[in-house]
C-alpha cells in the first residue's frame, strides 16, 4: 500500500487517467442502467387460480381450494397457504420460505396441482403465476358520453396504438366487462319447437368450428383439407341450422333465439370525472426505462390521440408513478449540488480553497465509481438506490478530509508537498481504511433480510458500499497525487481568501485553547461525574422512547396525492343500491372540491374515478388474484393536486370527505385512506379457527373493543353475512320418473347460468358463447318454479312437481389461512387525532383485549398481518443483524488498535449517537420510523470513525512518552479540526435533505435526521467523553493490575 501511495503521488498523470476512466465508465453506465420506480422483484408468492363457473363459495372451497391446499401443504419451501373461495373462482396464495427459489417451489406446486384428479367437472384448468412487484408505470383513462361497446372498441384501439410505440411492450385494459355472445331461448320457444337446451347447444357446437381434415395427395402435389366454419358474430350464429324437418325445411338459430353480441352479465360501472370510462395500464418489462415509457405515453396522449379519435372522446393521464422517480432524480440532483457547495464552503473555511476543491472532487468521482459497478451488482436506478446516493452524500469524503487535513497540517509546518502528500496519507492510512470498513459494516444489516424487504433494502448498501470503496481509493491514490502538486504557501502574499482562512484558523485555535482545552481538563478531572451525567442523559432519552413519549410509526407520515374511499355492502344487494351509494360518495368529493375552490380560489381535486361493482385499487394478498368484483363493492378514488400547491393535507382531505359523505345505509365497510408509503390498514388482525360461528363472535368482540380506542376509525372485518341462495333438492315423484338431482341441477344451470358452448378468439379477446333463458325469464323465483324439467323419455314436468327449493344464505367469500377458516379485522388510525398511534393500540390489544378473547373463544388463534407483521419482522431482523454488525465493527476496530478493550472506548459513542438521532426527531417534530432505524444503524458505523482517530492519536502520544492525561489533551487538540470538519461536512451534506420541503423528501427525511443530528451529537461525545472514558479504562486497568499483583502465587505454578 505504501509503495502504491508514493508511486501515484509521483505520477499524477496515472492518477488523473484512473479518475478519468472511472468518471467516463460511470457516466456511460448511467445511460445503460434500468430505471424503475421500485426494484422489480418477486414477492415470494405463487398464485394458483381455478375458475369454477357459477359455483358458490362453499362449492369452490370444497371442490377447489381444499384439494389444492392438501396437495401442496408438504411441498418443500412452502411457508404459508392462504386461499379465498369466491363466487365462481378459487384463489390459493402460497407464500414461499426465505432462502428458496420461487421458480423451484412453483414447479413443485404445479406438479402437485396437475396431479389432482378430483376437481369438479365444471372447474377449469388451474393457472399458476409468480407474483412480481411493481412493474406498472402509468395509466390512461379514456372517457366519453357513449355506449359501452363503442368505448371498449376505442379502448382496444388505443391499447394497440400504445403497444405499437417502440418504448412500450405491455398494456392491459381494466374497468371493462369481457365480451360475450348470449344465445337466449325462451321456455315457450323450446316447447313450441320441441327442443331442449342440449339440442340447441349441440347445434351451435357442431356448426361453429374450424377442423383440419388431413390432406389429399394429387399428381400436382399435396392439398390440405379442412373445415372452416367458425362463427364470430351474431349474424353468423343466426344462420346456424338447429332443426331440419322431414319435409326439408330448416329452423335457423336466429328464428328461435335472440342472439346478443354484448358483454358478460356482470354489473360494473366506471366513471372518470363523471363520464363512462375504461383504464389502460402501461407496464415496464425487462430493461425498459420507466421514464421513457411514461414520456412516450404522455407524448402520444397529448399529440396523437386527439387526432385519431372522434370529438368528445377525452384522455387523461392517471396514476403516473413515474413522477415519483423523476422527482427523486430531481431531488438527488438538487441535494447533490447544494450538498457539494456547502461541503466546499465549509472545507474552504478551514483549508485552502484549492485543497477544499480537491477533497470535494471525491464526491462525483465516487458516485461515478458506484454507477460503474451497479450493473454488475444487479442494482437499477430506482427510488431506493437514489436515496442511497443522497444518504452517502455527506459521508463520502470523510476519508479524504482526514487525509487532506493531515497533509495540510504537514505543509503548514513547512514540509515539501511532494513529501507531505504521500507521508501524510500513509500516516493516517490505517485509521482511514478501517474507518471506511466500519462504515461499510454498518450498512450490512440491510443485506440478507427475508421477504420483500430483503429484496428492496439491499439497494442501499449495494450503492453505499461501492461508493465508499471508490472514495477510499480516491483518497489513497488520486488525492495524494493532486496534493503533491500544491505549492508552498508564500507568507508574503496574502489574498482575501488567505486573510479569511487565517481569521478562521486563529478563531478556531483560540476556541480550542480557551474553551475546549479547559472544558476537557475539567471533564477528565471529574471523569466519573462527567460519565454519570452522560449516562443519565442516555437513560432519560431511552426512557422517552421506551415509554412512547417519542412515538414510533413503522412508515413515516408521507403526504399522499391520492385518497381512496372503499365501500362494501351486504352480499346480494341490488347493483343499483351500490351504484347510488358510490355516486353519493362521488358527490361528496365534488362538494369537498367546491368548498376548497370557494375558500382558496383553486380546485384541490385533479381527477375522480368512481367504480361500482369493482375495487380496482384494493391492497392485500386478496388483490393478488385481481381486482375484487361484485355487486356489493364500490370504490371512489380522487387524485389531488401537488401537495406543495394545496392548503390541506391528504389526511385532512380524507377526514373532510368522510364527514361530507356521512353514513351509507347498509354499509359493512366504508374506509377513507390516503395512498402513501406503507399502504393498507394500520391494524390488520387475522383470526383463524375451525368453527366459523366462534370466529364471527370473536371478530365482533375485537371490533367492539377497537371502537373504544380514541382515533381508531374504519373498523371492519372481511366476513360478509352472505347473500340469499336457493338450494335444490329432488322430490320422490321426480325419482319415480327416473330423474336424478344431477339432471335437475344441470337443466336449471343451463337455463339460468347458461350452457357454455364454446370460446372464440376474436382478435385479442376471448369470447364466451352462452345458451340460456332470456333475461326476462331469469329475474324472479316464479321463473324457476314454472320452468319445465325434461325427463329421459322427452316428457316435460313442471319443476315444482319433481324438485324442491329451500331458502338459505351463502357466504360471498370464504377465506382460509393454513387450512383453517380465517376472518381479518381491520382498522385505521385517524392521524388528525393528537396522540393516536397504531403501535400503542396494538400493544394494548396484545396486553388486554386479545388474552380475554382467547379465554372466551379458545378455538380461535390470532396474528397481526399487514403493516404490523412487516414491522415485527423488519425490526426483529434488523435488530439481529445490527448486533452482528456491531460485532464486526468491534473486530475491525480491534485490529488497528491491537487491543481488546480500546474498541469499547471507540464504540462508546454509538449509544450517544442514538441520543442525538432521537433528540433530532423531537426537534424536527417527527416520529421515529423504520427509516429512522435504518439511519441509526448506518450511524453506528459512521460515528466510530472520528472516535477511532482520537484513540489512535492518544495511543501515539502515549508512545512518545506522555502520560494518559497529557496524551488525551494533546490528541484532542490535535484532532479537533479534522473531527469537526468530518462531522460538519457530513451534516451540511445531509442538511439540504433534512430541511427539504419537497414532498418527495418526506419519506427520506427521518433517515437523514438520524444521521445528521446523530453525527453532530456524537462529535461532541468524541471530543469530550472519549478522552474521559479512555482515562477511566486506564484507571480500571491499574486497579486490575494492582489486584493481580496483590494475589499470592498459586502453589506449584509460580504464578
Amino acid at each position: 500500500m505504501e509503495k502504491a501511495i508514493y508511486w501515484f503521488s509521483k505520477n499524477h498523470v496515472a492518477a488523473n487517467f484512473l479518475m478519468l476512466a472511472v468518471m467516463i465508465i460511470g457516466f456511460t453506465s448511467w445511460g445503460k442502467l434500468k430505471k424503475e420506480i421500485f426494484p422489480e422483484t418477486s414477492v415470494d408468492v405463487v398464485l394458483v387460480r381455478i375458475p369454477y363457473p357459477n359455483a358458490t363459495p362453499e362449492e369452490v372451497e370444497r371442490g377447489v381450494c381444499v384439494p389444492v391446499e392438501e396437495a401442496v401443504e408438504d411441498v418443500e419451501g412452502v411457508d404459508r397457504i392462504k386461499s379465498t373461495a369466491g363466487q365462481g373462482m378459487g384463489s390459493v396464495v402460497i407464500e414461499v420460505k426465505s432462502g428458496y427459489k420461487v421458480r423451484d417451489v412453483m414447479d413443485d406446486v404445479k406438479t402437485r396441482v396437475d396431479a389432482i384428479t378430483n376437481f369438479p367437472e365444471e372447474a377449469e384448468t388451474p393457472t399458476l403465476e409468480e407474483m412480481i412487484l411493481n412493474a406498472e408505470v402509468i395509466s390512461v383513462a379514456i372517457y366519453a358520453d357513449t355506449d359501452e361497446a363503442s368505448l371498449l372498441e376505442m379502448s382496444n384501439r388505443l391499447r394497440d396504438e400504445l403497444q405499437g410505440l417502440p418504448e412500450i411492450t405491455k398494456v392491459t385494459l381494466s374497468n371493462n366487462r369481457p365480451y360475450e355472445i348470449g344465445i337466449e331461448v325462451s321456455e315457450d320457444t323450446l316447447r313450441a319447437y320441441g327442443l331442449t337446451f342440449d339440442q340447441v347447444a349441440n347445434a351451435v357446437r357442431a356448426s361453429s368450428l374450424d377442423l383440419p381434415a388431413g390432406s389429399v395427395r394429387t399428381e400436382a402435389g399435396e392439398v390440405l383439407v379442412r373445415t372452416e366454419a367458425r362463427r364470430y358474430r351474431a349474424d353468423e350464429f343466426a344462420r346456424i341450422t338447429v332443426v331440419t324437418r322431414q319435409d326439408g325445411s330448416q329452423v335457423k338459430l336466429g328464428e328461435i333465439a335472440d342472439i346478443v353480441d354484448g358483454f358478460e352479465e356482470i354489473d360494473l360501472e366506471s366513471r372518470f370525472n363523471g363520464k363512462p370510462c375504461m383504464l389502460l395500464r402501461v407496464f415496464r418489462t425487462g430493461n425498459e426505462d420507466t421514464l421513457k415509457v411514461a414520456a412516450a405515453v404522455k407524448k402520444f396522449i397529448a399529440e396523437d390521440a386527439p387526432l385519431l379519435f372522434p370529438e368528445g372522446v377525452s384522455f387523461e393521464i392517471w396514476k403516473d408513478d413515474s413522477k415519483y422517480l423523476s422527482g427523486r432524480l430531481d431531488l438527488l440532483g438538487r441535494n447533490a449540488i447544494f450538498g457539494f457547495v456547502l461541503v466546499l464552503i465549509v472545507l474552504s473555511l478551514f483549508l485552502r480553497p484549492v485543497l477544499a476543491f480537491l477533497v470535494a472532487l471525491g464526491i462525483p468521482a465516487s458516485f461515478m465509481g458506484a454507477l460503474m459497478l451497479m450493473p454488475w451488482l444487479g442494482v437499477s436506478i430506482n427510488m431506493i438506490s437514489l436515496f442511497a446516493f443522497i444518504l452517502v452524500l455527506g459521508i463520502v469524503v470523510d476519508d479524504a478530509i482526514i487525509v487532506g487535513e493531515n497533509v495540510y497540517e504537514r505543509i503548514s509546518r513547512g514540509e515539501d508537498p511532494r513529501h507531505a502528500a504521500p507521508a501524510g496519507t500513509h500516516e493516517v492510512g490505517v485509521v482511514v481504511i478501517f474507518g471506511v470498513l466500519t462504515t461499510m459494516m454498518a450498512f450490512t444489516p440491510m443485506l440478507g433480510l427475508s421477504g420483500v424487504s430483503g429484496k428492496i433494502w439491499p439497494n442501499i448498501p449495494l450503492v453505499v458500499i461501492p461508493t465508499l470503496a471508490w472514495s477510499l481509493l480516491q483518497s489513497k491514490f488520486v488525492l495524494p497525487a493532486h496534493l503533491a502538486l500544491l505549492r508552498r504557501h508564500d507568507p508574503n502574499k496574502r489574498t482575501l481568501s488567505d486573510k479569511l482562512l487565517g481569521g478562521v484558523d486563529r478563531s478556531l485555535k483560540a476556541f480550542i485553547e480557551r474553551v475546549y482545552q479547559p472544558v476537557l481538563n475539567l471533564a477528565m478531572r471529574w471523569r466519573y461525574v462527567t460519565t454519570c451525567l452522560f449516562l443519565a442523559l442516555l437513560v432519560t432519552v431511552g426512557g422517552l422512547v421506551g415509554t412512547g413519549w417519542i412515538k414510533f410509526n413503522f412508515f413515516p407520515d408521507v403526504e399522499a396525492d391520492v385518497v381512496i374511499a372503499r365501500l362494501r355492502l351486504a352480499d346480494g344487494v341490488a347493483f343499483e343500491t351500490t351504484r347510488d351509494a358510490v355516486r353519493k360518495i362521488e358527490a361528496a368529493s365534488n362538494r369537498l372540491n367546491q368548498e376548497y375552490l370557494e375558500k382558496h380560489g383553486a380546485s384541490v381535486i385533479r381527477n375522480t374515478l368512481a367504480s361500482a361493482g369493482v375495487q380496482p385499487f384494493l391492497n392485500g394478498f386478496e388483490a393478488l388474484a385481481g381486482a375484487p368484483k361484485g355487486d356489493h363493492l364500490g370504490e371512489v378514488t380522487i387524485e389531488l393536486i401537488d401537495g406543495a400547491d394545496r392548503q390541506m393535507s391528504g389526511i385532512e382531505i380524507a377526514s373532510r370527505w368522510r364527514e361530507l359523505t356521512g353514513p351509507i345505509p347498509g354499509a359493512l365497510e366504508l374506509a377513507f385512506q390516503t395512498q402513501g408509503a406503507g399502504g393498507g390498514n394500520a391494524i390488520d388482525l387475522e383470526l383463524t379457527g375451525t368453527d366459523i360461528v366462534e370466529l364471527e363472535k370473536a371478530s365482533e368482540f375485537v371490533k367492539t373493543a377497537l371502537a373504544d380506542y380514541q382515533g381508531v376509525i374504519d373498523i371492519a372485518d372481511n366476513n360478509n353475512p352472505g347473500q340469499r341462495e336457493l338450494k335444490l333438492g329432488i322430490k320422490p315423484a321426480g325419482e319415480i320418473l327416473g330423474l336424478r338431482l344431477m339432471d335437475v341441477s344441470r337443466q336449471v344451470r343451463q337455463a339460468f347460468y347458461g350452457d357454455e358452448t364454446q370460446r372464440l378468439q376474436r382478435g385479442r379477446d376471448e369470447v364466451k358463447v352462452m345458451v340460456r333463458y332470456p333475461e326476462a325469464e331469469r329475474r324472479s323465483l316464479q321463473n324457476l318454479t314454472e320452468m319445465k324439467i325434461r325427463a329421459a323419455d322427452g316428457s316435460e314436468i313442471p319443476f315444482h312437481e319433481v324438485a324442491e327449493v329451500k331458502m338459505g344464505r351463502s357466504a360471498s367469500a370464504i377465506r382460509r389461512a393454513d387450512r383453517r377458516r380465517a376472518i381479518s379485522v381491520t382498522a385505521d388510525i385517524d392521524k388528525a387525532v393528537p396522540g393516536a398511534n397504531a403501535n400503542e393500540v396494538v400493544a394494548s390489544l396484545n396486553a388486554e383485549v386479545l388474552p380475554k378473547m382467547k379465554e372466551r373463544f379458545p378455538g380461535v388463534s390470532y396474528g397481526f398481518e399487514g403493516e404490523q407483521k412487516d414491522q415485527r419482522q423488519s425490526v426483529q431482523e434488523i435488530g439481529q443483524k445490527a448486533l452482528l454488525a456491531l460485532l464486526g465493527i468491534y473486530v475491525l476496530l480491534a485490529i488497528p488498535l491491537r487491543s481488546y478493550f480500546q474498541p469499547l472506548i471507540v464504540m462508546s459513542v454509538i449509544p450517544f449517537g442514538l441520543v442525538g438521532a432521537a433528540l433530532g426527531h423531537v426537534g424536527m417534530g417527527l416520529n421515529l420510523s423504520i427509516m429512522s432505524m435504518c439511519g441509526i444503524v448506518a450511524l453506528a458505523g459512521i460515528v466510530v470513525n472520528d472516535s477511532l482517530v482520537m484513540v489512535e492519536f492518544v495511543n501515539r502520544e502515549r508512545a512518545l512518552g506522555h502520560d494518559s492525561h497529557d496524551a488525551a489533551i494533546k490528541a484532542g487538540m490535535r484532532r479537533f479540526r479534522p473531527i469537526l470538519l468530518t462531522s460538519v461536512t457530513t451534516f451540511v451534506g445531509i442538511m439540504p435533505m433534512v430541511f427539504e420541503t419537497d414532498l418527495q423528501a418526506r419519506f427520506l427525511i427521518p433517515m437523514a435526521v438520524s444521521l445528521g443530528f446523530g453525527i453532530l451529537f456524537a462529535t461532541f461525545i468524541t471530543l469530550l467523553l472519549v478522552p474521559v472514558i479512555y482515562l477511566i479504562m486506564e484507571d480500571t486497568g491499574r486497579l486490575l493490575r494492582r489486584a493481580a499483583a496483590s494475589q499470592p502465587p498459586l502453589p506449584g505454578f509460580g504464578i
